[in-house]
This record gives C-alpha cells, sequence and structure tokens, in this order.
C-alpha cells in the first residue's frame, strides 16, 4: 500500500464508488479487488487499538473487537504489503499481505493526531534482527530480516542456513536450534516470533512422525493392542494416515467406522509422540455415545464437559481426564476455555457442520488451537465447493489456498453472477489427496461382515425426561406394592402396563403422548444420519418403529425435505400394500421405506441395505423381524443396522436383555398379551422380571446372542478377545421370601380352574365393551402378509398344545 493511496482526500474519499462483494469489477484484477475489499470493509469497522512499543506508529500493537470480544496482535513496519503482520485468520491464509485488521489500524493511526509526520518521513531503519513467518506463498515460509547495518558475522551465519531471499533452506530445518543460539548470541535484541517458534516445532514433529510411520507401517502388528478391537486392513490404514500427517480428514462413508479409526489414532499419537489432552467436538446427541466407546476401546479416562460456565471451566483442567468431550454449541462459548487448557488433538466428529464457513460455530471451531487436528465426516462434499473448503480450513489451514481464488479457479457463473456449475474438479481432488482419505463400502466389502449392528445412545430433552421418570415412579410404586402384597389388583396391573408404555412413548417424542408437542432428539439424530447415507442415490432406507405416530412424525419430516418415502402402518388397507412395496423397490428416487411392525414380517425390502429402528421391540424375535426384511436371500449389500436408545431409559436398561432369553419377553411381549389376562403364576414371572430390569445397571455393550453379530455403538469391527461372555441367568428369590400368593395356591383343582374361567370371561367381556380395547386384541390377533391376505394369530406354548387341541376336537366330531 502507498502513502498516496492511503491519504487520499476526504472529498475525493466520499465520491469514490463502494465495491461489490460479490462480483469482481471489471477494472481490477482479482488480486486486486481483494485488497480493496479488506480495505474497504476494514475503514468501516469500530475496533480499538493498544500500543504494546515505544513507536506511536511503527510498533506492535493489539487490535481488540469489542463486539465479538477477539483480539489479534498486529505488527505494523511500513506501507508495503509485506511489511505488516496480523495474527487472524485471514491474513495468515488470503495471501495478500493484509486484512481488514491492518487496513483499519493503518487508516486509525494516520488519522490520529500528531501521526502524519510519521508516514510523510522515511520509516526507521529495523534494528533488530528478526524471524517470522511469510504468509504470502503456497505454504507459510521462514523468513529472516536483518537489519540493514547487519555485521558480516550476523550475514555469514545467516548464509548458513537461508537462501538469497532469506528462506529457510530445506536441509537447515533439523538445525535450526543451532542458528537460533548462534543468532542470539551476535545480536541480543534477535526476535524469534511465536508463529515462527511453531513453525519449527510443527517442522520437527512432522519429520519424526514420518520416520515413526513407516515403521509402523512396514510391521503388520504394530498396532495390535492399541485399543480393546481389532481393526480391518482398511482401518488401519485409515489410522496410520491420520498418524502420519498429523492433520487429516478421515471421510470414510458412513458406516466404515470412523469413530473408532479416529480413537485408534489418538491411541498412537499418545503412545508414540507423547501426547496429552484430547478435545472432541460432536453434535449434543453423540458426546455420550463417544464417551460410550471411548471407554469401550481404551483404558482412559473420559469427561463429557457440561454444566454451568463456572463447572466447565474447571472441567477443562482436570489433567487426569485424556478425552473431553464438548459440543458445537459449547465451543462457540468456551473458545477461550479450551484453547487455556491447551489441547494436543481436536477431533472434530460430523464435521460437515462447519461447513458454512461464515456461521458462528464455524468460525469458533476453526480457531481452536491444537498442533493435531482429525475431522470425521462421511459427506464431506454436500452441495457447494465452499462445503469442503470450510472443512479442509480446519484440517489445514493452507491446503487451499484462499478462497476467492478457489471460487474464481472453479466456479462456472453465467452473465449475471449466478453460479451454475463447477469446473476442473480433478485439480481440487488433487488438492484434498494429502489431508483426506476415503472409501466407499464397494470397496472394501471383502473386509466386511454380512451385518453389522450399532447402538447409539441418543440423550433425551428436559421434557422428555421428566415425563419418563413420572411413569417411572408409578412403575416403582407398583413394583413395591406387589412385594409387598404378593399381587395386584386388575385396576394396578392396566396402570402398570400403560406406564411402561408411556414410558417407552416418552423415549421417542412426547407426541406420541400428547400429539400436540414436539420434544425429541430421536428425529434430529436420524436426520443426521439419513443426511449422510442418502448422498449416495443408490442407497435406501427401511425405518422401523413400534408407534404409528411416530413414523408420521418422519413422513412430515422426510416431507419437508422433499424426500420420496413409503410408510406401511396397520391403518394401511391391505390392497394397497403391494402398491408401497413396489413403488419402494423399482422407484430409485423413493429412498425411505416407513413400517410399523404391521410391516416387520411379510415383507422383501432387499432394496435396502441400511435399517434403522427409532425404538426397540422388548421381543427379540420382533427385532429379528424387522431385520430380516432386508438382511435376506437376495440382499447384495453388507447390511447395516442402527438401533437408537435413548440414554439413561427404560429400553437403554433392556438393551443387553433383548439378546438373551427375557422372562419379560415371554410373559408380555411374545405372545403380546397384557397384565390383565395373565395367570396369577406368569404375572408373578413378570413382576420379578420387571424388578430386575429396574434395579438393573445401565450395559452399553453386553455381549450379542449366539448366532448374531456383537452389535456395535458406532465403530464396525469386531471386538477382540474371543467369545461372547456366557449368558445372564435370573437369581431365583430367597425360601425365606414371601412367595406371591398366586405361587402358594395349587392350580389343579377345579374350583380354580372354573374361578379362572370366569375371570377370563369377565375380563374379556370388559375388553370387548370397549372400542378401543376391541380394536387392539384384533390387531393382535391377526396378521396380514405381502400378499393382503389376513391369518389369525393365536398364541400357544408349544407344538404339542396344538396337536392336544386338536386331537380333543376330533374326538368331539367323532362322536
Amino acid at each position: 500500500m502507498s502513502n498516496k493511496k492511503l491519504t487520499g482526500g476526504k472529498k475525493k474519499a466520499k465520491k469514490k464508488k463502494k465495491i461489490s462483494y460479490h462480483k469482481q469489477p471489471e477494472d481490477l484484477s482479482l488480486r486486486d479487488w481483494q485488497l480493496a475489499l479488506r480495505k474497504q470493509f476494514g475503514q468501516s469497522q469500530s475496533y480499538r487499538l493498544e500500543n504494546q512499543g515505544d513507536h506511536p506508529v511503527w510498533s506492535d500493537f493489539t487490535v481488540i473487537n469489542p463486539e465479538k470480544k477477539t483480539q489479534y496482535r498486529l505488527a505494523i513496519r511500513g506501507l508495503d504489503l509485506k511489511d505488516n503482520f496480523c495474527s487472524c485468520y485471514d491474513f495468515r491464509t488470503n495471501r495478500l499481505g493484509t486484512c481488514k485488521h491492518i487496513e483499519w489500524a493503518l487508516q486509525k493511526l494516520y488519522n490520529t493526531w500528531g501521526n502524519k509526520q510519521y508516514f510523510r518521513s522515511p520509516i526507521p531503519l529495523r534494528s533488530y534482527s528478526s524471524l517470522s513467518v511469510d504468509y504470502q506463498g503456497e505454504r507459510p515460509q521462514l523468513r529472516l530480516r536483518l537489519p540493514q547495518e547487519a555485521s558480516e558475522e550476523m550475514r555469514t551465519l545467516a548464509n548458513r542456513f537461508f537462501d538469497a531471499d532469506f528462506k529457510v533452506r530445506n536441509s537447515a530445518w533439523p538445525r535450526l536450534d543451532e542458528f537460533l543460539q548462534k543468532i542470539a548470541q551476535i545480536d541480543p535484541d534477535f526476535r524469534c516470533y511465536p508463529d515462527a517458534t511453531d513453525l519449527i516445532i510443527q517442522k520437527r514433529e512432522d519429520k519424526r512422525r514420518s520416520e515413526k510411520a513407516d515403521r509402523l507401517e512396514a510391521d503388520e502388528n504394530s498396532l495390535d493392542g492399541l485399543i480393546n478391537a481389532t481393526l480391518y486392513p482398511y482401518q488401519r490404514e485409515g489410522v496410520l494416515f491420520a498418524f502420519r500427517k498429523g492433520r487429516a480428514l478421515i471421510g470414510d462413508e458412513m458406516g466404515l467406522g470412523k469413530t473408532l479409526q479416529a480413537i485408534a489414532a489418538a491411541e498412537l499419537l499418545q503412545r508414540e509422540m507423547g501426547l496429552g489432552a484430547t478435545i472432541i467436538v460432536c453434535p449434543t446427541s453423540l458426546k455420550y455415545q463417544w464417551k460410550a466407546e471411548i471407554e469401550r476401546f481404551t483404558n482412559q479416562k473420559t469427561m463429557v464437559v457440561e454444566g454451568g460456565q463456572t463447572l466447565r471451566r474447571k472441567q477443562y483442567q482436570d489433567i487426569d481426564a485424556v478425552y473431553k468431550i464438548v459440543t458445537y454449541n459449547v465451543v462457540a462459548r468456551d473458545l477461550h476455555y479450551i484453547n487455556t487448557a491447551m489441547p494436543d488433538l481436536i477431533i472434530l466428529d460430523e464435521a460437515q457442520r462447519i461447513k458454512n464457513y461464515d456461521t458462528k460455530i464455524s468460525h469458533a471451531v476453526k480457531r481452536l488451537e491444537a498442533p493435531y487436528r482429525i475431522a470425521l465426516t462421511g459427506t464431506p462434499l454436500e452441495n457447494k465447493l465452499e462445503d469442503i473448503y470450510s472443512i479442509a480450513q480446519f484440517v489445514d489451514q493452507y491446503q487451499m489456498g484462499p478462497l476467492y481464488k478457489l471460487l474464481a479457479r472453479h466456479e462456472a457463473r453465467d452473465e449475471h453472477g449466478a453460479v451454475r456449475g463447477y469446473r476442473f474438479l480433478d485439480e481440487v481432488h488433487e488438492k484434498l489427496k494429502p489431508i483426506m482419505i476415503r472409501r466407499l463400502k464397494k470397496e472394501v466389502a471383502h473386509q466386511l461382515p454380512e451385518r453389522v449392528d450399532q447402538n447409539r445412545l441418543v440423550p433425551m430433552t428436559p421434557v422428555q425426561f421428566d415425563m419418563h421418570e413420572g411413569y417411572a415412579s408409578d412403575v416403582a410404586q407398583l413394583v413395591a406394592k406387589w412385594k409387598r402384597h404378593g399381587y395386584l389388583r386388575e385396576k394396578d396391573r392396566q396402570r402398570l402396563m400403560s406406564c411402561l408404555t408411556l414410558m417407552r412413548m416418552s423415549c421417542d417424542s412426547t407426541f406420541l403422548i400428547d400429539q400436540v408437542t414436539r420434544h425429541d432428539t430421536k428425529i434430529q439424530e436420524l436426520f443426521y444420519i439419513l443426511e449422510e447415507y442418502l448422498v449416495d442415490p443408490d442407497e435406501k432406507v427401511v425405518i422401523f418403529s413400534q408407534w404409528e405416530r411416530m413414523t408420521r412424525i418422519v413422513s412430515q419430516e422426510l416431507d419437508a425435505r422433499q424426500v420420496r418415502h413409503a410408510s406401511l402402518h396397520g391403518g394401511v388397507p391391505s390392497k394397497k400394500r403391494g402398491d408401497l412395496l413396489k413403488e419402494f423397490r423399482e422407484e430409485p428416487d423413493c429412498r425411505v421405506f416407513l413400517s410399523t411392525d404391521a410391516g416387520g414380517v411379510g415383507l422383501n425390502l432387499q432394496s435396502a441395505a441400511l435399517v434403522i429402528n427409532l425404538d426397540l421391540p422388548w421381543n427379540p424375535a420382533v427385532l429379528e423381524q424387522r431385520i430380516a426384511r432386508s438382511h435376506r436371500l437376495g440382499q447384495k449389500k453388507r447390511v447395516q443396522v442402527i438401533n437408537l436408545i435413548s440414554e439413561g431409559t427404560i429400553e437403554h436398561r433392556m438393551v443387553h436383555r433383548l439378546r438373551f432369553k427375557s422372562n419379560l419377553a415371554e410373559a408380555v411381549l411374545d405372545t403380546g398379551e397384557e397384565a390383565v389376562f395373565m395367570s396369577d403364576r406368569k404375572f408373578a414371572d413378570f413382576m420379578k422380571e420387571l424388578e430386575n430390569v429396574q434395579q438393573a445397571p445401565i450395559s452399553d455393550h453386553q455381549p450379542a446372542p449366539a448366532g448374531h453379530p456383537a452389535p456395535e455403538d458406532r465403530p464396525e469391527t469386531p471386538t477382540s478377545g474371543g467369545s461372547p461372555t456366557t449368558e445372564e441367568t435370573m437369581t431365583p428369590a430367597s425360601s425365606e421370601e414371601k412367595a406371591p400368593q398366586a405361587e402358594r395356591q395349587p392350580q389343579s383343582e377345579p374350583s380354580a380352574l372354573v374361578s379362572d374361567g370366569v375371570s377370563f370371561l369377565t375380563r374379556l367381556t370388559q375388553t370387548l365393551s370397549d372400542t378401543n380395547a376391541t380394536e387392539a386384541l384384533v390387531n393382535e390377533l391377526t396378521e396380514t402378509d405381502e400378499t393382503g391376505q389376513t391369518y389369525v394369530k393365536i398364541p400357544v406354548g408349544d407344538q404339542a398344545v396344538v396337536g392336544n387341541a386338536l386331537k380333543l376336537l376330533g374326538a368331539l366330531f367323532g362322536k
């Protein structure tokens, strides 16, 4: 920038036409346009300037933005672009040699009373030597600056380490310590700026890491025992890629275990490079999922940072917690505290959340300070080139170059300036290669199992949780009442089953209960999954829920996003079900099939390779029926099953019981019986199991049933350690405990048989007098297959029962 440009008259400045931010003026080059924009924008700001040196103009300053509460270090040395420095993000990446802060500061200093003389007179000669970073090239370069009166000894020393342009020689990087020591002896005023020190350390670490990566890649067993899991070959490749690069984007397609690779890479960096604290930034719905997985695959202490600001500040300083998990929203509020904690590694999950580079959260995330970074996303590029640019900025702010250059090169615009497409995308791909590794399922299919199950823990909203706990309190009272008396009246049994159902419904959404409010997080998590999965136009999804109201919510959200789908529930007439199936199977743009358990049997949905269960049926057989709609003969793809489980709830406690024989499922859910229709003995078994469920600790990582893949939380890899543990057994009640009334009464007496019969008829009459109850009973006793044929299904003990009944009927008819 010249003195003439800076000191232009006020009258002339007022007439100057405002430069467009969106369209390059025809009379300006791309570089001149960007320079003019920064000058125009900078001079309209209201910052505060604090002088940190002795000279009123040519000095070091701090520029403060009171509105955003940010501050940057400025070095003002002259009017040429190469003279000044700002620690802001834009200065380091735009390759212009200026930024809005420098332009504002120059104007501010020029217009400060008494300062114009310094702009008119020669700039004082530099009296000291310094080592700084030159950001105007493709990558930052160390540059040595010597005073004009530098001694011959100083110049001779500099020539050993720097070229004619005073840029460090490639061969000199390992020996810069020697230079720094000797130059300080020659020039006591020598300055090595912080970013120069950081660059030297980074280069040194890069070399060490590269040498270690060579050794690790040569040894096939080098990652054995790193985590409590066995990595697939492609996952091992991803871990070593992230380790070698130090800053990497793992862009594998959804379902290939990006989370596991990130955890393994963090553990490898800790083992080989001595890294300390790791910060994980993730969506709110995944914070406890991350905690569960880290604790599952490592032996490290993990902390979810939450609570009030005072508590969060203490949590960041907890040196015992190697992993600290924060959400995107928290980063925007706690940026200063996170950086003060000086983490060594930042893992950014669902990195597409910062694809909009101009949001508050995106700005905050990219201002996080850590020498190592790993970003995870299955959809690095969704709609615009800016999407991948913003993510790449987090990983390596220099790799893609300035945004204005990237867009000028690759955007194809019409005569009105509207973007109509992109060009030269092969160049973008080449630019990403050094920092990104991406594999598709079809590329690694030979390494993967036919089916992988994942449990994703989803937090509930406070309203949901309060509602859930209210019903849980009622259940606890009824269980306590049963323990005291050994039985429950019919009214209490009905209330118990109602509360259990309402607890499960509250885990999905409050809408299922009141049909008015919408407090839920599963829907949000579902669409995070769909957003990533449906990027591939050939993929389809089947989504199950026990409740039609839940599928109705999903359907409305899909409509809002213009995603074509089919929806099947008990209210859909039989003759229309075939059309729904045909539409989903044959129409490429019908991407999602929504179904209640009415579609759990009799459907062939092999066109979908992803099954999402919004809620879990307590009956393992029903769950397998759902999955078997896609994971069946004729399926040519690997099937992925994702179960959304509300954390800390009844369905969370039931997860491990789904995988083994469960009296609760046998008593209620295998047969569809209600408590009021159970025999007293069966109800006693049911209550014992319910009591065990209430008291059971929440467990995320229980063994899988024999014959089925081990359920995974998110990473898709077989856990190490051999076969699953043995099945849990129920502990029988002590002989000193008071047995329930039903267990003390003989059940074979004729009077008891008559009593049970009368009781059954009475309850059946009550049910049939209620329209809703009758409809529910009919739904439980009937089933419609894919062809529309309706059958009656009556639960029986086993085949012998059916055989005896038929013999009895035969004998009756024979007479």
